[in-house]
C-alpha cells in the first residue's frame, strides 16, 4: 500500500512519514517541494516525491501514479497572509484531489482545522475572528470539494495544535461541543491517528473533530466507526 503525504516537511507530515516509514504494510512517499527536503528524507532511507502545489496539476497527477492512498497536510503556514493561505490551502488542496480523481486513487485523507465547518463561526459574525477568516474559508470550502467528489474520503479536524509529546489518547466527535479555545491537540497524536485509520483500513467517507482526550486512540476510532 502506497501513501504519499503532501506537506511531508509540516509538523504534522513528518511525524506521520517517520510512523508510517516503520509500518509493515505502508510504503510512504514524502511529497516535498524542495531539493533540500528531497536530500535530507532520502538520506533517511524515505522515498520522495517533488510536489509543489503551486504548479499545474499534471505534476500532481505525474505523482500520483500508482499511488493508492493520498494524505493532505500542506499548509502555507501562519506567517503568510490570505493570497498564500487560498492558493495552498484551497488551489492546491483541491488541486490534489482532482488529480487524485484523475488517477484512480483509492482514498484522500484531508487534515482540516477545528470549526472549519462551522460558517457561523468564521463567517456569520466576521469579524470576529479576523484574521484568520479566510484560512477557515480555505479549509471549508476545500472539505467541500472533497466531499462533493468521487474519492473515498476522511477528514480530520484537529483542535489547537501542540508540540508536546503523544498523549496516545484523544475524544473524537462529529461536533466537539467545548469552545475551540479550551481543547487542544498535539501534533503527534493527529499524526497516529491518521497513520491508525490507515494501517486498520478505518473511517471511510467519514469526517470528524479531533482533540486529546481519555480514550486510547484505536479505541476512540473504533467507537466512531
Amino acid at each position: 500500500m502506497k501513501v504519499l503525504v503532501i506537506g511531508a516537511h509540516g509538523q504534522i507530515g513528518q511525524q506521520l512519514v517517520h510512523i508510517l516509514q516503520k509500518s509493515q504494510s505502508c510504503e510512504v512517499i514524502a511529497g516535498l517541494r524542495s531539493v533540500e527536503q528531497e536530500k535530507a528524507y532520502q538520506e533517511q532511507g524515505i522515498a520522495t516525491a517533488f510536489v509543489d502545489l503551486t504548479k499545474p496539476q499534471k505534476q500532481l497527477e505525474q505523482v500520483m501514479q500508482m499511488v493508492d492512498i493520498v494524505v493532505f497536510s500542506a499548509g502555507s503556514g501562519g506567517k503568510t497572509g490570505a493570497d498564500a493561505t487560498m492558493m495552498i490551502d484551497l488551489d492546491g488542496a483541491v488541486k490534489a484531489i482532482n488529480a487524485a480523481e484523475k488517477t484512480n486513487i483509492q482514498r484522500f485523507i484531508m487534515v482540516s482545522s477545528i470549526k472549519s465547518d462551522d460558517r457561523s463561526f468564521w463567517s456569520d459574525h466576521a469579524p470576529a475572528v479576523e484574521p484568520q477568516s479566510y484560512y477557515y474559508a480555505a479549509k471549508y470550502y476545500a472539505d467541500q470539494w472533497l466531499y462533493h467528489s468521487s474519492l473515498d474520503y476522511t477528514v480530520l479536524r484537529p483542535a489547537r495544535l501542540l508540540n508536546t509529546a503523544a498523549t496516545g489518547k484523544v475524544k473524537i466527535a462529529q461536533h466537539i461541543t467545548e469552545p475551540a479555545s479550551a481543547i487542544t491537540i498535539t501534533r503527534a497524536d493527529v499524526a497516529e491517528v491518521i497513520a491508525e485509520i490507515i494501517e486498520k483500513d478505518k473511517l471511510h467517507r467519514k469526517d470528524f473533530d479531533l482533540a486529546n482526550g481519555e480514550v486510547p486512540i484505536a479505541q476512540a476510532i473504533s467507537n466512531f466507526q
